[in-house]
């Protein structure tokens, strides 16, 4: 992992602390950025965006779809929990704790954007890290690369009506337009942009691919941390009033983590898969595109909403939890290859 991946959680503290502080001392110029639209699209925000998701769709090889028929056990496991269970767990698990076990401790008003921006979170699966995870528990990359590149395909035409139909069931509305729209801002363009790039790099070599990467993969993470001060800098003031907010946000998402990497472990297992397939497996059902999750937020409910806030709770926690669940994985083995 490099320097920035590894103390992600840090930087994102940092960004919290900075934002909160700039947000107060300097308000009127936060105000004027927030004002720098353009058809309900924040211009700054937008750009920053973009930088942080298409270096990771760079990485994305489509052309590895054919690999998912040498494990079709695996990605059939991954295509259940990430699509059929984690979502819809998702929304139940925000509806018993937002809606009713930690309402008294929320603001009413933002009941069903927090509820939101949990969906928005995991209904994205991930796609850049999820390498990291993959190489630091000895997965097949192969196949870390086909179930990326079929999620992220799927992705492209799944996520607009799966969000639609979850905040239908969770009471809440969002236009079908502004939807639309953010797939298309956030991921389609994206997507076209990146496999560009990408095959303009690979005809140059792999050597200027890789030096490529090198470059632009630092600024992703730089646009990420510059989108979160912006983001608490319009937070700061419910965040002062109520600091006890992101802690509640982290349980359902915890819970969420815990529960599908488990279940997608102990699947690839019953279905006599390898532990270098079920690690992978298991470590997409639990990660999440947050920075997708972020744009999506912030474009359809805004910087000050819940949804944003609750996002951003996934990005704060992603690291740690994960190595986690990386740390389990491994000191399982033996376990796992037990039959």
């Amino acid at each position: 992992m490099s320097l920035f991946e590894r103390y992600l959680s840090l930087w994102v503290f940092l960004c919290i602390v900075a934002g909160i502080l700039l947000g107060q001392f300097f308000p009127g110029a936060f105000q004027a950025i927030g004002r720098l639209e353009v058809a309900q699209v924040n211009l700054p925000v937008g750009l920053l965006i973009w930088v942080m998701i298409i270096p990771m769709l760079v990485k994305v090889d489509f052309g590895a779809l054919h690999e998912i028929r040498q494990h079709v056990r695996g990605i059939g496991v991954t295509l259940f929990v990430n699509w059929l269970v984690k979502p819809f767990s998702m929304a139940f698990l925000g509806w018993l704790f937002i809606r009713q076990l930690f309402a008294p401790w929320l603001p009413a008003e933002q009941i069903d954007s927090y509820i939101a921006g949990l969906i928005l979170l995991a209904a994205a699966p991930c796609t850049a890290m999820v390498f990291v995870w993959s190489r630091l528990s000895n997965g097949d990359p192969l196949f870390t690369l086909s179930q990326v590149a079929l999620n992220d395909a799927i992705m492209i035409f799944a996520f607009a009506p799966l969000v639609a139909f979850l905040l239908g069931l969770s009471a809440i509305s969002v236009p079908w337009e502004t939807l639309l729209v953010s797939v298309l801002l956030y991921i389609v363009i994206p997507v076209i942009i990146a496999q560009w790039w990408r095959r303009s790099l690979l005809a140059k070599g792999d050597g200027a691919f890789s030096a490529a990467m090198a470059r632009i993969g630092p600024l992703s993470i730089a646009a990420l941390l510059a989108t979160l001060v912006l983001l608490f800098a319009f937070q700061g003031e419910a965040i002062i009033a109520q600091p006890l907010i992101i802690a509640l946000l982290a349980v359902p998402i915890l819970i969420q983590v815990f529960f599908n990497s488990a279940l997608a472990y102990w699947l690839n297992r019953a279905l006599g898969e390898k532990h270098n397939v079920a690690c992978p497996s298991a470590l997409i059902g639990a990660s999440n595109f947050f920075e997708l999750a972020v744009a999506a937020a912030i474009s359809l409910f805004g910087f000050n909403s819940g949804a944003a806030l609750a996002t951003v709770v996934g990005v704060l926690i992603e690291v740690p939890v994960m190595l986690l669940v990386v740390r389990v994985v491994n000191s399982s083995k033996g376990w796992y290859e037990r039959r």
